[in-house]
């Protein structure tokens, strides 16, 4: 995220023609004059209760931490983000269109059963086909992988996808686009491969410990709802002998300071994130604990544009401009995060942004056009604004809610009535459509500006605020077509002046990953920018 380094995932993201015959793959990498400890358990806090366990019905961070572990994909990252083999131990393309991916032949299911070539065709089928309703279903889209738009909209069967089985080990796919980063985003969650015996035997019980097959470094051992997910060695992974953490345990504690204790009484080993109001006090009293690493995540509200009164886009840019985002980056969260005046986090490969008007005022002027605004919308003290903003349980969450909710109120007399649901209500309202405002958060998919810019596309699954520009998909379609890097950035250029210019969500900051990490546990990824951690590269050291 914050490097410069030209990596080979780098390389792809820059539109160049390559053939990539091999890639090494990356395990836990312990210093010959480091002595492990007997016990080699890691406890994670995890945020919340995870959504689900099935890889194409998720859309959250906290699902995809533990289905990290669980399922391996083509690719993983190494810990600096670059990518390295998973299932397939290398692959090649020469025009950016057909790729070719070759599997390993020592590739197995938890249940004994080879990973083949059929099982990502399976699963890539799977995530297309409507049926599944999956949230992530555009991801395939965004891939431009042969008739996935047609297939998405059930104009066409999913067995016309892109993908084919040429043999046991060798995958092959079709993109009905050059696409140079299409290597990069197969480490995404959604893309993982599933058990086709264990999905149509069991159906959406498949999940359930006992039913679960998985081809990570780690099965489903134990889920109590609501108190622990525990996972243990695959003995069938392929890279099991590189292994060194034998358990893995996941709790879903929302409240940052709960969990600060927990890790504080030596009973977890990682948490999810840090309370912003102990940052300090921690960085101070415990240095050796605090963790802060670049994130490719930002942080926004987003408008229901199907709703009146957030059909208007004066309505919108007065709410965003009243936000004082200086006050929220230093002083609310304060970690090191920076205030956002436009979606795509800056440090974002090959991204270019020029910084939109209200951007470049102080906060006085931006509150002088905001009363404006509002006003000629036909709101003022007599006809206040009155909404409500929707966020998911959590103490920091709620302490940005608050602030934001008081900055409405003493500058535009705006009423914000402050709403949180638990992570699964959460997100079913927001599909739903069941909100006015909404927090949100989107951490990149792959390091790349379309995997923020794609999802305000019209039509596309995650683009909640319901956005819909012939202008920002044009630019965004111009992006994809792009012959050259420094094209593609222009056109992501224009993306982001829509986006301001419209104002369908209202960027706030942008992230850095703040957490508390046993000193012990070595192999701790500190320059991974969308932070996807491998339990299986990771190791405790003896006291």
């Amino acid at each position: 995220m914050y490097k410069n380094k030209i990596t080979q995932a780098v390389l792809l993201g820059l539109g160049l023609v390559v053939a990539l015959p091999s890639f090494s793959t990356f395990a836990a990498q312990v210093p010959a004059d480091i002595k492990l400890a007997d016990k080699q358990q890691l406890v994670r806090a995890n945020g919340t209760e995870p959504e689900s366990l099935d890889p194409q019905k998720v859309s959250g961070v906290p699902e995809s931490n533990v289905i990290r572990d669980l399922l391996e994909g083509l690719v993983n990252q190494d810990a600096e983000g670059n990518l390295v083999a998973g299932v397939a131990k290398s692959w090649q393309t020469t025009d950016n269109k057909t790729w070719i991916f070759n599997l390993r032949d020592d590739a197995k299911w938890s249940n004994g059963d080879p990973v083949t070539a059929d099982d990502f065709v399976y699963t890539w089928r799977r995530l297309a086909d409507p049926k599944t309703a999956s949230p992530y279903a555009s991801y395939l889209e965004m891939t431009t992988m042969a008739n996935a738009t047609d297939i998405i909209a059930g104009k066409q069967s999913p067995e016309t996808l892109g993908v084919e089985a040429v043999d046991a080990h060798t995958l092959k796919v079709t993109l009905d686009k050059p696409l140079s980063y299409f290597a990069s985003m197969l480490v995404h969650t959604s893309m993982k491969p599933v058990n086709k015996n264990a999905v149509e035997k069991f159906g959406d019980q498949w999940t359930k410990v006992g039913n679960y097959v998985s081809n990570g470094a780690y099965q489903l051992d134990n889920w109590v709802v609501n108190e622990r997910i525990v996972l243990t060695r695959n003995n069938n992974y392929w890279n099991n002998k590189e292994t060194v953490i034998n358990q893995v345990t996941f709790l879903p504690i929302e409240n940052q300071v709960a969990a600060m204790n927990r890790f504080l009484a030596g009973e977890v080993d990682m948490t999810n994130e840090m309370p912003n109001e102990h940052f300090k006090r921690l960085t101070k009293e415990y240095p050796q604990d605090v963790k802060v690493t670049p994130y490719l995540c930002s942080y926004y509200y987003e408008f229901n544009t199907a709703r009146k009164p957030f059909d208007n886009g004066d309505v919108r840019k007065a709410l965003s401009y009243a936000i004082d985002r200086d006050v929220l980056a230093k002083f609310i969260v304060g970690k090191g995060e920076t205030p956002a005046y436009n979606f795509t986090p800056l440090s974002t490969n090959g991204l270019e942004v020029e910084m939109p008007e209200y951007a470049q005022l102080n906060q006085k002027q931006r509150l002088e056009k905001a009363k404006a605004l509002l006003a000629a919308a036909g709101y003022s003290k007599d006809n206040p604004l009155t909404f409500k903003v929707l966020y998911n349980t959590s103490e920091n969450h709620k302490k940005i809610a608050v602030a934001i909710a008081s900055m409405w109120k003493k500058s535009l007399g705006v009423e914000a009535q402050l709403e949180n649901q638990e992570w699964k209500s959460y997100l079913d309202s927001k599909r739903q459509g069941n909100f006015d405002v909404s927090r949100a958060g989107w951490c990149g998919d792959y390091n790349e500006a379309s995997t923020f810019l794609a999802i305000m596309r019209t039509g596309h699954s995650q683009n909640y605020p319901k956005y819909a520009s012939a202008d920002y998909d044009k630019a965004i379609d111009d992006a994809i077509l792009a012959p050259t890097a420094a094209e593609r950035a222009a056109d992501y250029k224009r993306a982001e002046a829509s986006l301001a210019n419209d104002m369908p969500i209202m960027p706030i900051y942008h992230y850095v990953n703040a957490r508390l990490v046993n000193p012990q546990l070595g192999g701790y990824p500190m320059k991974n920018p969308e932070d996807n951690i491998y339990s299986k590269d990771m190791y405790f050291i003896a006291k």
